[in-house]
């Protein structure tokens, strides 16, 4: 290899790596290999440059923990994790959305009717809706994980002292593919801002704000799972969000319980508004 150059440097490598020709590992290491050189060569990188991009992706790995993953937060800003949520969508299923930054995965199992909020202050809202296939058939047994920031635009999880789990909660739908419980409504927050990302957005001044939402999981026997996002109208930010994960198949609305009404489910909180979110998986490949 002592002749290779600034040309030759892109097959020598690729023929470092003794993988299964054709594989799917070989295709996406070899595409990434001739990206990343293209990009050096066409760019001219400086060693300056070079450094910089490596301590940038060290100070990503420093800062993320188990609750906050600093890697995901740089794909939703460069509007990565929304790309390959777009391409990898199927025709008749709801639209996926980001994961985020701060999804853990053993949220407690709870009934239908509970409470996310744990005491916290904001508007007390229900939020109700049906887990089906792509025939429109109700999907028993789904389970629906869900995850949110507070009515100060906060999750549990970024505050000091606060249990991990609050304003999270993993639901079956009954019989008929329903679910039902209550939370608080969420505001609209920045993204972490504290970090590299942080600092990656300010050099390129572009603003961390995303629109309120409620974080989703569906899965379901025999179904692709969905990772998605519920958006509500007329708030701020629903087409400026940093994050690209606003599509308009995911804006629900946001209606005031009226006096003196049946919201016909068994809650542990009488609601102040309702929010209505159906979801549609398609059968897994």
């Amino acid at each position: 290899m002592r002749d290779i150059d600034q040309f030759t440097i892109t097959q020598a490598v690729k023929d470092t790596f003794r993988t299964e020709k054709g594989s799917r590992f070989e295709q996406l290491l070899h595409g990434l290999i001739d990206h990343l050189h293209d990009y050096t060569r066409e760019n001219r990188l400086t060693h300056e440059e070079w450094m910089r991009v490596l301590t940038f992706l060290y100070d990503c790995g420093r800062i993320s923990t188990p609750e906050r993953h600093e890697f995901i937060l740089l794909s939703d800003v460069l509007g990565f994790s929304a790309l390959v949520d777009m391409i990898n969508s199927r025709d008749g299923a709801t639209e996926g959305s980001n994961l985020g930054p701060f999804y853990v995965d053993d949220a407690p199992r709870m009934p239908l009717g509970a409470d996310l909020a744990a005491g916290r202050a904001g508007v007390c809202v229900l939020v109700r809706g049906k887990v089906s296939d792509t025939r429109h058939r109700p999907l028993a047994g789904a389970i629906v994980d869900t995850w949110q920031a507070d009515a100060a635009g906060t999750y549990p999880i970024q505050e000091q002292g606060q249990d991990k789990m609050d304003l999270r909660g993993v639901f079956e739908t009954d019989d008929k593919g329903e679910f039902w419980y209550t939370t608080v409504l969420p505001r609209p927050y920045t993204v972490p801002y504290d970090g590299p990302v942080g600092a990656l957005l300010r050099a390129g001044d572009r603003h961390a704000w995303r629109p309120a939402h409620l974080h989703f999981i569906l899965r379901a026997p025999g179904m692709s799972s969905i990772t998605t996002e519920v958006f509500f109208e007329n708030m701020e930010y629903l087409d400026e969000d940093a994050v690209f994960g606003v599509r308009s198949s995911l804006i629900a609305r946001v209606r005031p319980v009226r006096e003196g009404e049946d919201p016909g489910v068994t809650t542990r909180r009488a609601p102040e508004a309702v929010v209505e979110v159906d979801f549609v998986l398609a059968p897994a490949d």
